[in-house]
């Protein structure tokens, strides 16, 4: 059974979408009448069974897919007008462009002049903590810095909705925790709004303000949970009865959405 979501203020909404629904051919039920509305300005981290449609729900989001039913609103201007960043599990670097020129890519394609984009990539990729590496080829990057490099790609646009799709997944816990960190610092910093998805109730609860949990396939809403820690986070939250707490919460619902359906 779908939890019903409880109602943001209708004013300074990012994003709402509405009995979203997919099928693919076969026919593969995906999404199920999902509701979710994102304020500007938030953090959201969705999660949910493996193959549940976290990330097809992502794509319909960024407009690379198109639902079957429902209706999908981008309330805010600027987003309408494609300052929709999206990060991928695969860093995706061109290997022949050193980082900068990775970096810079986007801001190339929409015909900026040269000395205008790499100005604004050198400021990217400072922000994520990357520029001793402009010069250096994807080869030559260990896997944490490529997503570095890819999430500077991400924000040398200015994007005014970034989605990331378990984007750190495949690093060591380590690099993962320090991304994790770099990332938040870079919200709060930035006021970029945020849908993350992911696997790790951890990362979840360190990242967002809001938790939404989905179901096995076809995915619908079990959990629609903001989160009670502190807007500043650091490595020492982690160990914090607080955390663990709303890590149990985040657990019992992913245990709620792998028997339901």
């Amino acid at each position: 059974m779908q939890t019903q979501l409880s109602s943001l203020p209708p004013k300074n909404l990012a994003l709402t979408l509405r009995r979203i629904q997919r099928t693919f051919p076969g026919p593969v039920p995906a999404i199920d009448s999902v509701d979710l509305q994102v304020a500007e300005g938030e953090f959201v981290a969705i999660l949910g069974p493996s193959g549940c449609g976290k990330s097809t729900l992502l794509r319909l989001i960024a407009g690379l897919d198109r639902p079957d039913a429902g209706t999908i609103d981008i309330q805010d201007a600027s987003i309408e007008s494609r300052r929709i960043a999206y990060v991928f599990q695969d860093a995706h670097l061109l290997p022949w462009r050193n980082v900068l020129n990775n970096v810079a890519l986007p801001l190339e394609l929409q015909g900026l002049a040269k000395t205008e984009r790499d100005a604004a990539a050198r400021r990217a990729v400072e922000l994520v903590g990357l520029q001793d590496a402009l010069e250096r080829y994807p080869a030559e990057l260990s896997g944490g810095m490529r997503m570095r490099a890819s999430l500077a790609r991400a924000l040398v646009a200015k994007p005014k909705l970034l989605l990331l799709d378990e984007p750190f997944a495949a690093l060591d816990e380590i690099s993962r925790q320090q991304l994790d960190e770099q990332l938040h610092r870079l919200w709060r910093e930035q006021q970029i709004t945020v849908i993350f998805v992911t696997h790790s109730i951890l990362e979840a609860a360190f990242l967002a303000q809001r938790a939404i949990v989905l179901s096995r396939r076809p995915a619908r809403v079990v959990l629609n949970h903001s989160l009670d820690l502190p807007a500043e986070r650091d490595a020492s939250l982690r160990t914090s009865v607080p955390f663990s707490r709303e890590m149990q919460i985040l657990f019992a619902a992913l245990e709620r959405g792998q028997g339901s359906n």
